[in-house]
């Protein structure tokens, strides 16, 4: 399945002072999926930063996994490793 913008990652807790913000997102795609380039197409605009801690949970396998932000353009989309 593919990233819909209608189902967008959330925002637990904020960036302070400079740190990094922790997300949470929840879908039926595999963590390998989540993983490509520029899957969270409107990340960016989200306000994901490159080095966000973001939790990962596949509901239907069900599993979780923990990825970084590795880059976030100005334009939109935002990459995890």
């Amino acid at each position: 399945m593919a990233y819909s913008t209608s189902s967008p990652p959330q925002l637990l807790i904020p960036s302070m002072g400079g740190g990094v913000a922790l997300w949470v997102y929840n879908s039926t795609d595999a963590h390998t999926a989540v993983d490509e380039s520029g899957y969270f197409t409107n990340g960016a605009a989200l306000g994901m930063k490159a080095n966000d801690v973001m939790i990962v949970i596949d509901s239907d396998a069900p599993t979780c996994t923990i990825h970084v932000v590795s880059s976030a353009t100005t334009i939109a989309s935002a990459t995890l490793a």
